[in-house]
Parts: structure tokens; sequence; C-alpha cells
């Protein structure tokens, strides 16, 4: 039999993981007749049918699906590798891939950011606002890309618990309260009972049908019954329409800097103080720019946290 082409083994992989050519392509970057092609070479090489094609994509076969899982195993391997490799550097130069979510990057990352690239000239440091903690330890995409198509070297993230296999440390907590506009005639001026705000203000609340994350089932739960004027998607939106004065929401306490025309009009609500976690995959850690960057931005996040606390 031929020799097998890992590049054939890579799109197969990308079929069986997206369902269809074209979304297969996507992921991949390239067109859906480029993975046809490869598909069809692999059928040929191996003398059997991988996937069966239906109205709703492709399916795989029992072959298909060994023949996937090597693949998958493969991939997983050369991640492996190359992590292992990446860990080793001891070079200040690079570039360093970092994951957070908007609301960090806007009122936690800058001043932190701004003084590591100046400390740090060598490094290149490319942030991705990402709301969902992306696998540190698996590429975008193509999984026979280099390490710079990595979805992230360092995550910085607002999250109850994290997966044990990564490396890292909790910054802090970020604590919540209510707000309201400062001097708005038909809403509350000074902290109150929270079935009080409940029961009478108007709110500012998050997407309905929204569970990920903690604030949104907060939300749910709390707010089912509540006289609720506007919903939005994310913290800062929430903020905009706070400074309207068209009702009180929630934030997380590190935003108050921003908003000096907002009043916080109840305590901190514990089951909404979520900590902030830096973390790496633990093959990185080793890693001279992840190293500093954890350590540098780490502790000055740690800082602004336990501030505003």
């Amino acid at each position: 039999m031929p020799e097998l082409d890992w590049s054939d083994l890579r799109h197969a992989l990308a079929v069986a993981d997206a369902g269809t050519l074209a979304a297969a392509a996507r992921q991949l970057g390239v067109n859906a007749s480029t993975v046809l092609r490869r598909i069809d070479a692999l059928e040929a090489r191996l003398g059997t049918r991988l996937f069966d094609r239906g109205r709703n994509g492709y399916a795989p076969t029992e072959a298909g699906r060994f023949v996937v899982a090597q693949a998958r195993r493969m991939a997983d391997q050369a991640d492996a590798v190359e992590r292992q490799v990446a860990g080793r550097d001891r070079a200040l130069t690079g570039l360093l891939r970092v994951a957070t979510a908007f609301v960090l990057m806007d009122h936690l990352l800058p001043a932190p950011l701004a003084a590591f690239a100046r400390d740090y000239p060598g490094i290149e440091v490319e942030v991705v606002e990402n709301a969902s903690l992306v696998d540190l330890a698996r590429r975008a995409g193509d999984a026979s890309a280099p390490l710079a198509s990595r979805e992230a070297d360092v995550a910085l993230r607002l999250s109850p618990q994290v997966a044990e296999n990564l490396f890292g440390r909790q910054l802090g907590p970020a604590p919540c309260r209510v707000y309201a506009l400062r001097g708005a005639p038909e809403l509350p001026q000074s902290p109150q009972p929270l079935a009080t705000l409940l029961r009478d203000a108007p709110w500012v609340a998050f997407e309905r049908d929204n569970r990920s994350r903690v604030y949104d089932r907060w939300m749910q739960r709390h707010l089912a019954s509540a006289r609720v004027r506007v919903r939005v998607d994310i913290f800062n939106a929430a903020a905009a329409m706070l400074r309207t004065g068209i009702g009180v929401g929630v934030l997380p306490v590190f935003m108050e800097p921003r908003y000096p025309e907002l009043v916080a009009v109840s305590d901190p609500i514990p089951e909404l103080a979520v900590p902030v976690w830096m973390l790496t995959h633990p093959d990185l850690r080793g890693t001279a720019r992840v190293r500093a960057f954890m350590q540098h931005v780490g502790d000055a996040v740690a800082a602004r946290l336990a501030g505003a606390a």
C-alpha cells in the first residue's frame, strides 16, 4: 500500500468534525473542492469508503471512524511536540497570544499590557477577545499548522472554575454590585436590600435565553418576576444602558473607575464574586515569554482587583 499522506488524514479529521465539505474547508482555510479531492485520494489509497455522503452531510463509516480516531491521536501528538518544544524556549522574544473576555480587556488589561510591552519590546502580544475559554492544548483549524496559529498561549478569564489540566492561578475575586445612574430621580441612590431592588426597581438584564455564564443564570433565577426594561449581552453594553438612567443593573466592581456617574445601590452579591484566572498549558509554563507575562501582567491585574475590592 502506498504511504499515507498526513495532509489527507488531516482533511478527513476536519470533515468528521465539521460534518460537511464546506465547513471543513472553512476550518482548514482551503476550498471545498480541495477537501473533496483529498478525501477521494485517501479512500482510493485505502481501498475503502470512509464517509457516507448524505443530504445532511458526511458521516464516517466504520472504517472512517477508525481512521479519524487514529488521525486525532496523531494531531494530539503533534500538538504535544510543539508545546514541549515551545516550553523549552528561553528567549524573551516572539509572539504571545492572549485570549480574554472583552470586559477584562477593556477595564483590567490596558495599563498592565502597555507596561509589559514597554518592558519586553521583543515580545509581540496579540490579544484575542473571546468570551469562552479556549482549549489551550489544541490549535485552531489546521492541526498541522505552526505554533503561531495556536488559539492562545495564555488565557485571562472570569470563571468560577477551570479545567484541571491547565496551569495558572487566581488573580483575585471580581465582586459585583447593582448600580444606577447617579442623581436619577426614579432610581435608588444608596445601597438597598437586594430583595427591594428586585421587587421595585426597573432592570437592565442580560439575554433571556443565555445560560453560559454565572451572571446569566443568576439573572434568570432572580429577575423572573422583575421589571426588565432592556436586555443586552455583555457588561460594557449594560454599563452604557445604565448611564441613560433606564434602570439598575449588575456590574463587576472593577468597572467603577470608568463610570463615576454610576452609584452602587447594593452590597456585593456573594453568588457573583467570580474569580479572575490567568492560565496556560503545563507544557508552555516554562516558556520565557509566557512566564514573564504571567508574572508581570498577572501581578499587575491582581493588584488592580485588590484595589477595586
